[in-house]
């Protein structure tokens, strides 16, 4: 399960993002980029950085330390912004948290040369995932260390938002076209050579377990959060073995 820990600060709000993520202390000392269940997105937003970013990490590719992050609407009383703290106090219980990388400095294509075959992971993951949210506009890419990092997923998986069609939604193309990374000229083939056959039943199952059953529970068509926790694995098993076949703007 996802490390657990509980906030103690609410530090300061991180703009950048839409759904107004937070920099947040917690009981281990630690500093967490926090996402909150009160957000507008939703509880959806949470489950897909677990899946995405659980995932990533287990092929070998960069994405900050995940934590369950436990929150006590209380924290929200003395923020003067009316916002912050109408966010905080519809987020009471489990928020998703994101170690936060001291000194990283958002991804620039023209300073941070990428290698082809780390570019072709990267590209080939966003395909797996459906991330519609890495172009050269927005890249959610860290540079940490002499390292690229991957960050926010939450735009990822479009199909988890209508159950129903979800089957025909995880069969459709990836366009890469505007994907950040594509100048760097992605080597896809290699990238599913090596990553398609690690994406097994087996690794989702061990992925999806990271979900905290909190967001899980009440979905409309499942009748247990395990249930839902198969619906997440099968299309990224589907999808796994076809889609570099299915990526589009990378020539």
């Amino acid at each position: 399960m996802l490390r657990e820990v509980t906030a103690t600060r609410y530090i300061t709000p991180l703009r950048e993002g839409g759904s107004l993520p937070g920099l947040v202390e917690t009981d281990d000392h630690g500093t967490y980029a926090v996402k909150f269940r009160g957000a507008g997105q939703g509880r959806k937003t949470l489950v897909a950085e677990v899946v995405c970013g659980e995932l990533a990490r287990r092929l070998g590719l960069r994405v900050p330390p995940l934590a369950a992050v436990t929150l006590d609407p209380v924290l929200g009383l003395g923020e003067p912004d009316q916002q912050v703290q109408e966010l905080l106090r519809t987020s009471g219980g489990v928020n998703l948290g994101m170690e936060f990388l001291s000194g990283a400095l958002g991804f620039d294509p023209l300073a941070f040369p990428v290698s082809r075959e780390e570019a072709g992971r990267i590209v080939w993951f966003d395909a797996l995932t459906n991330n519609v949210d890495r172009s050269w506009r927005n890249p959610n890419l860290l540079f940490h260390r002499g390292e690229v990092w991957l960050i926010d997923h939450g735009a990822t998986m479009i199909w988890h938002h209508n159950w129903p069609s979800a089957q025909a939604s995880a069969a459709r193309p990836y366009d890469a076209s505007d994907h950040a990374l594509t100048p760097f000229r992605p080597d896809v083939a290699a990238a599913a050579a090596e990553l398609a056959p690690r994406v097994t039943a087996g690794l989702l199952a061990e992925v999806t377990a990271e979900i905290p059953d909190a967001w899980l529970a009440d979905e409309p068509g499942f009748d247990s959060p395990d249930a839902l926790r198969d619906a997440y694995a099968a299309p990224l098993l589907a999808r796994a073995a076809v889609i570099h076949e299915r990526i589009k703007g990378t020539e």
